[in-house]
Order: structure tokens, then C-alpha cells, then sequence
């Protein structure tokens, strides 16, 4: 397969670009040769430039110094339980998480069968935005309580949509979505597949995506260029839209900084809520819960895996490096939601992670991804290794590299499927 530009923008998905992807360059003044992570793995070290210029090695060195203060391969933490619990309110008080109340009151829209399986969708409100509207998955005349698994969709500089890039609940679904599909994900509906195997899937819009989008209505007139909200049939309008909520995409972080919260810290409130929703089910034993998602969703699955104990199963797919990479290379290949300010000198990426352990938790590479250097991605692994090996639990976390760009292919879904059924049922 080859690995050009063209073939980047087919199947990489982005992972978040901060102004939605390559294609735009050229329209907005970006140069067309800019670097955005691709390019040899190795460019950095290689070549001694860095993104940054000339500053890219000292930025590297405040991170090379010594361990991050937080992380269990210090050798001061000596007690798992006293080191998750600091390094967890240390995690905490970074993301300075906005309070979105209690469980959330779902309201049922609709509830059919399709493709053998009991569809329902539904919505519940938030403090911000327009209402989270979700689709849940279960086999069809399923009974008893079943493990559920929180499905989170990718990032792929595509904002108008949302939960529709991973389930499928038609025939007559969008062209874009079935395009989608099969650039990131082999064709599949990995959500439907894996409802399939007995599980209780929830997928929801993340902020903001599809419902939970910026709407353009509700933007001063001189910041819309001159664009409208698309309708659903309106292909053109939805790509100038991405476009535009691309570059958004600083505004919106700068704003989230200035109000003393993070972009990662509001996904993962929203991600608790439906997290909520799921374990108040009735059909979902809450005991057996997992999550899963590639790129932007595998960034979901890392934060969460790392907060929330009640998941007992996390899987991260896409998204797995270090601070360092995006320092020195690959910071242009991600959205603004990554980062959480000043949170690196405490715990190493892959160590937001960690936190879970002993929960298993299973990490998925691709080795041509351009997202990241395969050499980062391969420190990312013996980090998680040193943490669940000190923590006496290493066959509770493992890491696979695939061959390919950046995707989630049959593959990967087949050994994600397998864990899943390891740890959950």
C-alpha cells in the first residue's frame, strides 16, 4: 500500500489534525510542503531538527532530565496503592475536570432491529452544547446482564460526524460514512461486530462532533466565513465545514485554557456521563465494562482507562507514544484535544495509562502510522511494561504492531474482540 500524500489522506484518518487534514493547505495559506509528521520516523533524530527549530532539544531535555515526578518506575514508589492514588488526584487536579453533575436522564428516540441486532437511539443532556445523542447496540433477544463497552469513535478531521464513522444502523447510510468505514476500518462496523459477540455496546458523540458540534448559527457573523451549518445531503458544505472547525480548533482550546480547564478534561467528563448511562443499564452487568477506540477515540480510551476504575478492560488503538514525540516531531500531526498543560512533567503519556493497573489494558500500533515514530511508540511499550511489571500484573497489559498506516483494520478488530472476551466474560 503505498504511503504517499494521497494515500495518507485516504486512510490515516488524522487522528486530529488542527486544521483538518492536508487537503486544506494550499487554501488557507499553509505551505504545501509543511512537514505535519510525515516523513522518515527517524527525521528528528536523524536529521537534529525538530519542529520547534533549534529549541526542540532543550524542550526534549526538560523531559530527559529524570523520571516524571508521578511515575511508578521512580524508585521512591514503592506501594501501588499509595502511588495510584497520588498520582491519580496529581491527574485530577492537571485536567481540572468541569463537574457535569449526576447521572445523566436518557431519553429513548427510537428502539429497532437491524443487522441482528437491538438498536436504540438515544440522547441525554449536558451542561454545554446541544444534547449527546448515542446509539447503543446489543444482540438481538439477548437476556440477562451482559459486559458493555464504551465505542468511541476517531477524530479524522471529520466533525459533522460522529458515532455514524463506527456503527452502522441502515442500508441507506451516508456515502461518506461508508467511505469512511472502509478507508479506516476494512469496511466494518466494529461497534455492530462487536455487539454481536455478546456485548452491549455504547457509542456516543464526543465534543464536538455531530450533535455535539459547534454549530456555525451560534458563531459571530466574522468568524464564519461566509459558511452556513450544512445539511446532511450537502456534501460540499460539510467539508468546508471540517475545514472551518478545523481551524477552530485553537480557538476553542486557547478558550478552555483561559476558562481553567483542558480540552482532554471535557472529553473525559462527557465520556464519564455515557459512562454512567451504561453501567445504569439493566441489560449490563457494570462489573464487565470496556472501552475501546481508534485514533481520537483511542486518545478517549487512554484518558478514560487512566480515570475511571470501572473500566476493566481498555483498549487503545492508534494512539499510543510519548510527550517527547510530540515535542520533537509529531505535535503538527495532532489536535489541540491532546494536550494537558504541564501534566508531562508528572506522568509520561503512555503512564495516563498506567494508571489502571492491574486492569488489563491492551495497546494497538500500526508501524507505518505517521502519527507517530516507531521508535516513540516502541518506548510507549516498555514504559507500560515497567509499570505493569512493577506492579506485579505484566500479563495484564500487552502491545501489538501491525504492518500498514494509521488504522483499525480486521485484523486488529479480531484481537480487540479476543481481549475483550479474555477480561470481560
Amino acid at each position: 500500500m503505498k504511503n504517499d500524500r494521497r494515500t495518507f489522506l485516504k486512510l490515516a484518518g488524522m487522528a486530529g489534525f488542527s486544521v483538518a487534514g492536508l487537503k486544506l493547505f494550499g487554501e488557507t495559506g499553509f505551505p504545501q510542503d509543511h512537514h505535519f509528521g510525515i516523513g522518515s520516523e527517524e527525521s528528528v533524530q536523524a536529521g537534529g531538527i525538530s519542529i520547534i527549530g533549534s529549541y526542540g532539544p532543550w524542550a526534549a531535555g526538560l523531559l530527559d532530565k529524570e523520571l516524571p515526578l508521578y511515575s511508578f518506575r521512580r524508585d521512591t514508589w514503592k506501594s501501588l496503592g499509595k502511588w495510584k492514588k497520588a498520582a491519580k488526584k496529581r491527574y485530577f487536579d492537571r485536567l481540572s475536570m468541569p463537574a457535569f453533575g449526576g447521572p445523566p436522564q436518557v431519553t429513548v428516540t427510537r428502539g429497532y432491529t437491524y443487522d441482528g441486532l437491538h438498536i436504540e437511539e438515544m440522547s441525554w443532556p449536558l451542561p454545554n452544547g446541544g444534547r449527546s445523542e448515542a446509539v447503543l447496540l446489543k444482540p438481538l433477544n439477548a437476556s440477562g446482564r451482559l459486559p458493555g463497552v464504551l465505542a468511541f469513535h476517531d477524530h479524522s478531521g471529520n466533525k459533522y460526524f460522529g458515532t455514524a464513522k463506527i456503527v452502522r444502523t441502515s442500508d441507506n447510510e451516508h456515502p461518506m460514512m461508508t467511505e469512511h468505514k472502509q478507508n479506516l476500518y476494512e469496511g466494518r462496523a466494529w461497534a455492530n461486530d462487536l455487539a454481536k459477540r455478546g456485548y452491549v455496546v455504547l457509542a456516543s458523540d464526543a465534543f464536538p462532533f455531530a450533535s455535539r458540534r459547534v454549530m456555525l448559527k451560534d458563531i459571530p457573523e466574522r468568524q464564519r466565513q461566509g459558511l452556513t451549518d450544512p445539511e446532511a445531503n450537502d456534501r460540499e458544505g460539510i467539508d468546508a465545514y471540517n475545514r472551518w472547525a478545523g481551524q477552530h480548533e485553537h480557538i476553542m482550546a486557547k478558550s478552555l485554557f483561559s476558562a481553567g480547564t483542558a480540552w482532554p478534561a471535557v472529553f473525559l467528563a462527557e465520556d464519564v456521563k455515557a459512562l454512567d448511562v451504561l453501567c445504569a443499564r439493566d441489560d449490563v452487568d457494570s462489573d464487565r465494562i470496556g472501552c475501546c477506540g481508534l485514533s481520537g477515540g483511542g486518545m478517549r480510551s487512554v484518558f478514560i482507562g487512566g480515570a475511571d476504575e470501572r473500566i476493566k478492560c481498555a483498549i487503545p488503538v492508534g494512539f499510543m507514544t510519548t510527550w517527547r514525540d510530540l515535542v520533537m516531531d509529531k505535535a503538527t500531526s495532532h489536535t489541540w484535544m491532546t494536550y494537558v498543560p504541564l501534566l508531562p512533567n508528572e506522568l509520561d503519556f503512555p503512564e495516563i495509562l498506567g494508571l489502571r493497573t492491574p486492569l488489563p489494558a491492551l495497546v494497538l500500533n500500526n508501524r507505518e502510522d505517521p502519527l507517530f515514530t516507531l521508535s516513540e511508540m516502541r518506548r510507549a511499550d516498555e514504559i507500560l511494561k515497567d509499570v505493569y511489571e512493577k506492579a506485579g500484573a505484566p500479563g495484564s497489559y500487552k502491545c501489538s504492531f501491525y504492518p500498514g498506516p494509521h488504522k483499525f483494520d480486521a485484523a486488529m478488530q479480531a484481537k480487540a474482540f479476543e481481549w475483550f472476551d479474555m477480561w470481560l466474560k
